[in-house]
């Protein structure tokens, strides 16, 4: 993971295609010790009446560079974090 401006990062897939998206929210965990980002591609719908997908993967920064590396979320209780903090954040988004 790279960070472009402040809310975007550069994603690489397993075949090595890199693809721009933008950070929806990152949270830390201290019952997993981890940090968590919820993102999605950017551009790929630009119609405002199409839902995106929101992607969640765990990660580690890396102070030094402002990188970091993307893991993903192995278990079911950590799946059940990201659902609850997801729908939080939505439900703070639909009140403003």
């Amino acid at each position: 993971m790279e960070h472009g401006e402040t809310n975007t990062i550069t994603v690489v897939d397993e075949e090595g295609n890199e693809q721009l998206c933008e950070i929806l929210f990152t949270f830390e965990s201290e019952e997993f010790g981890k940090s968590y980002v919820l993102y999605y591609p950017i551009g790929e719908d630009d119609d405002e009446d199409e839902e995106i997908d929101i992607h969640a993967s765990s990660f580690i920064p890396n102070e030094e560079t402002r990188d970091g590396e993307l893991s993903p979320i192995e278990t079911e209780e950590e799946w059940d974090l990201v659902e609850e903090m997801l729908n939080t954040f939505l439900s703070n988004q639909e009140e403003e």
